[in-house]
């Protein structure tokens, strides 16, 4: 449950209005289309990086090939680790996108109503949804570790020059960063069907008709993805992967 509020009628003054911004760049649709279309480029790394993720359980050696050819993709067109750059540097552009648009959008909602309130309602509203921007500084939080844990081996028991294979063993044998690594990919969950529902309609495929549908698609692929994500570090912890 969330709330709405209403604005004080008496005893105060009104804050001055502000000027809206006007132009392409401050329009609140071209903010939301932003995040729809970098959310869709996360979707379509992260089921990409479940599906590699997943040849842990075929053992260290495919594990560690198929790390070892992500680096070498592209070979011998272009130099080692270039296609693996630039895959990097499209994430990390769509996050600093995905990051200034879901801000502009929040200091937008806020300047659009800058009276004080005396008087709440409540009104239904998914838990997903009222939790996105803590959900989303977890995740960022979330990205920074895993990139020093497991990327880099800087934070990871397993070192800097250990296999890729080595480090997910070692990182996940500590049980808090289990549970670490689980409360992100929670969050992320939440995230991710809030994210697809969102995405469906600002994108305009969605109507009365297809909500019920649309939200038990976006429910069902947020299971599949993070359940996907979670085998991992639950296969290590119970000894399944060592």
């Amino acid at each position: 449950m969330a709330t709405v509020t209403t604005q004080q009628q008496a005893g105060h003054k009104s804050a001055p209005n502000r000027t809206p911004k006007t132009g392409r760049w401050s329009s609140s649709v071209f903010k939301k289309s932003v995040m729809a279309v970098t959310g869709i480029i996360f979707l379509l790394y992260l089921i990409a990086h479940m599906v590699g993720n997943l040849k842990a359980f075929a053992g260290a050696e495919t594990f560690n090939s198929y790390s070892e050819f992500l680096r070498d993709l592209g070979e011998p067109i272009v130099p080692r680790l270039t296609v693996l750059t630039i895959i990097r540097v499209v994430l990390l552009v769509a996050v600093a996108a995905h990051i200034w648009a879901a801000f502009s959008l929040w200091r937008q909602a806020k300047r659009a109503r800058p009276v004080g309130y005396v008087t709440k309602k409540r009104v239904q509203q998914s838990y997903a949804s009222r939790t996105m921007r803590w959900g989303g500084v977890i995740l960022i939080l979330f990205i920074v570790w895993h990139i020093l844990d497991l990327t880099l081996g800087a934070v990871n028991p397993a070192g800097r020059d250990s296999l890729p294979y080595g480090r997910l063993v070692e990182g996940f044998s500590n049980p808090f960063v289990t549970a670490w690594y689980l409360l992100a990919l929670l969050a992320l969950g939440f995230h991710i069907r809030h994210g697809v529902w969102s995405a469906t309609q600002t994108l305009g495929h969605s109507n009365k008709r297809r909500e019920r549908a649309l939200n038990v698609f976006a429910i069902v692929f947020a299971v599949v993805l993070i359940g996907g994500y979670m085998t991992i570090p639950l296969a290590v912890s119970f000894g399944i992967i060592a």
